[in-house]
């Protein structure tokens, strides 16, 4: 009974989604307040439904109702509770559930937050919102049913969770990279009142600068943990590995850091306003395109969705009709609403446009290089493979392209500026850090490494540009009150997302460049000696987990004769799909990872392949993406984003005009 409450649930929020895409909208041309008016309240009911939908498919799985095909395919009784909980969105249909689930939480946030907006504006942006939860749960009804049944036949038990699913990392990295990607709806939806209202000045960028940061955020902290739970679980020591649906995540990313500097542009000085609508649109897009790519069956991935072509049609139809109707609502409103403002070459807004162009060719180049063995396969040319090197060929360059700009834009003036004055400034510390990027790569080391001396030039590049602008912000302070005014949540927030690019540039350089690997047979007694630290391979011991049998090896790691660590990588055999895992042993540390994972039994003498790893300073790539997605968030708290609409005259505060015009 609970599974059919569940469809129920369903299908009410599927009529009130209609109701919310149709019935405010036209209001808003009408002019008929009462429909408008409906709009919060259709946008709650969505939620409260799609809430319980939620819940009824969570106890399905906490209970081992294997009646439902859902729980029956992706779930059995020996699972432990957490991961009976993870395996709600371990799966296509129920992932889809949480997408719906996180967006209508989403149209609730901007359905309380929105009341002090015009009531046309705020209708409409809840109206496109019910206009995409239409569509997604039209998908789930009628093609992703979570709440089929197996009748009169149900299983004894079910069949299992994905081995590489059962883990803490896949508990909260679905749900957060959700909120983010599910969160460019929002800025999509304020970027398509404003056409409509034909109204793209300063308060509309106000109003979508903290959805968007927010959006931005949460996707950075989701692709972060998304990474982390690589490197830990597929036991082969990386952090990234271009994979085609850890690119579906990344192009969004891309565009939406351009998206949120542009919307900084189109706020502070009304410029950009076609360029930032278009990147909204272009966002989000790409959202619906990563989704696509996950559920349609088109790619091979550890991270996809095995699903149909039909299910895949259904998405690449939707998608085709939100991103062809944005873009015509573009193409027919945009040049009416174009900037007419004036910028010298040597200012903010050259950097932050710099900044948007290197960011949108970095996505597309990444969109081409994930779509192009696509597009290949349905011409029928072969099969290709598009991996690493070309990524990392055309990429990187790119990103080396910006930095020397990031350390600009800190200190650059709105308008105009003087390349003299940003000399006076950064001569100085530009030459500590030329030093310092020469003597650190030597520290320890027999030889000079050209790229970790790069990688520190450019961090240091960042940071300085960074602590001359506090410098400049913190001067003349005589009171917590102008402290406060000064150092606002919207500049602390900027200051630690640049600060964690520059911590993950260090990170990503110096594990590329100095890490070691080494792929060998070991028996028990054997030692090897990786970066000054000794792997003895003490031995094998058989361990009964909740689920799964494993073979765990016990290797204690010396250095200088001393114990640093009991390392203790398994190999597990799941027994409810007979899967073989490998569970890889790490030492974590904040100037190194030490790593171990099991191959397969070599022989009949005991003895094993073993791959060893030492990673100098890869939880600083991780640590700055905490940095990073905390910052856009953090940006979110800034007073002037609470400022009624209507009342928004100028664009900056006090503070930040004063140390805009400052020479």
């Amino acid at each position: 009974m609970i599974p059919e409450l569940g469809h129920f649930a369903l299908i009410m929020a599927f009529v009130l989604s209609i109701a919310l895409f149709l019935i405010p909208l036209a209001g808003s041309f009408v002019s008929n307040s009462g429909a408008m008016h409906l709009a919060d309240s259709l946008a709650v009911g969505v939620f409260v439904f799609i809430a319980i939908s939620f819940g009824c498919l969570s106890h399905a799985f906490l209970t081992d109702d294997f009646s439902v095909r859902l729980v029956s395919s992706h779930s059995n009784s020996l699972l432990p509770p957490m991961y009976k909980l993870s395996a709600v969105w371990g799966n296509h249909e129920g992932s889809l559930l949480l997408w719906l689930l996180i967006l209508s939480g989403w149209m609730v946030c901007v359905a309380i937050s929105c009341r002090s907006l015009p009531l046309v504006f705020s209708a409409r942006v809840l109206s496109i919102l019910g206009g995409i939860s239409t569509g997604f749960l039209s998908f789930s009804l009628f093609t992703s049913n979570p709440y089929e049944r197996l009748l009169p036949s149900i299983p004894a038990d079910g069949s299992d969770l994905n081995p590489l699913l059962q883990d803490i990392g896949l508990i909260i990295h679905p749900p957060i990279l959700y909120m983010g990607y599910v969160g460019f709806a929002v800025p999509f939806a304020f970027a398509l009142s404003a056409l409509m209202q034909g109204r793209l000045d300063a308060a509309w960028a106000r109003w979508s600068r903290p959805w968007t940061n927010i959006a931005w955020g949460f996707l950075t902290l989701g692709i972060m943990l998304g990474s982390w739970w690589a490197y830990y679980e597929l036991g082969w020591g990386g952090w990234w590995f271009w994979d085609p649906v850890e690119n579906a995540s990344f192009m969004p990313w891309l565009a939406g850091t351009a998206l949120v500097h542009s919307l900084a542009v189109t706020e502070k000085r009304g410029l950009f306003k076609s360029w930032t609508v278009l990147l909204a649109i272009f966002t989000f897009s790409l959202s619906l395109l990563g989704t696509f790519l996950v559920r349609s069956g088109v790619l091979t991935s550890v991270h996809a969705f095995a699903s149909d072509p039909s299910r895949g049609l259904f998405i690449l139809i939707f998608l085709f009709l939100v991103v062809g109707g944005s873009l015509c609502l573009y193409a027919f409103r945009a040049p009416a609403v174009a900037s007419r403002i004036g910028f010298n070459l040597a200012s903010r807004e050259s950097l932050l446009l710099f900044n948007n162009v290197i960011f949108l060719v970095a996505s597309l180049t990444i969109l081409f290089g994930t779509l192009f063995p696509l597009f290949m396969d349905v011409l029928g040319k072969g099969k290709y493979s598009v991996g690493p090197p070309y990524f990392n060929i055309v990429f990187l360059p790119l990103m080396a392209l910006l930095i020397p700009f990031m350390g600009l834009g800190p200190i650059a003036r709105w308008k105009e500026d003087r390349i003299r004055s940003w000399q006076e400034q950064l001569s100085t510390p530009v030459i500590a850090v030329i030093i310092c990027s020469l003597v650190f790569p030597l520290m320890g080391k027999d030889s000079f490494n050209l790229w970790i001396a790069l990688s520190i030039l450019l961090a240091g590049w960042i940071l300085i540009g960074l602590l001359r602008s506090l410098f400049d912000r913190l001067r003349g302070i005589r009171s917590i009150t102008t402290l406060v005014g000064r150092l606002t949540p919207s500049y602390i927030g900027m200051f630690l997302a640049h600060c964690g690019f520059a911590i993950s540039l260090l990170g990503i350089v110096v594990t590329q460049q100095n890490s070691q690997e080494y792929d060998l047979k070991m028996l028990p007694g054997d030692s090897k000696t990786l970066s000054g630290y000794t792997f003895l391979f003490a031995g094998v011991r058989s361990v009964n987990g909740p689920n799964f049998l494993a073979e765990e090896a016990i290797f204690e790691v010396t250095t200088e004769g001393k114990l640093v660590s009991t390392l203790l990588p398994q190999k597990r055999r799941y027994l409810s799909s007979d899967s073989i895992m490998t569970e890889a042993g790490i030492d974590a540390g904040f100037w190194r990872d030490l790593y171990v994972a099991m191959g397969e039994p070599v022989g009949s003498e005991g003895a094993w392949a073993i791959r060893l790893h030492y990673k100098p300073m890869v939880r600083w790539i991780w640590l700055g993406a905490i940095f990073i997605g905390i910052g856009g968030i953090f940006t979110a708290f800034d007073k002037r984003y609470r400022y009624r609409y209507e009342n928004l005259v100028t664009n900056e505060s006090n503070e930040d005009r004063k140390f805009a015009a400052a020479p």
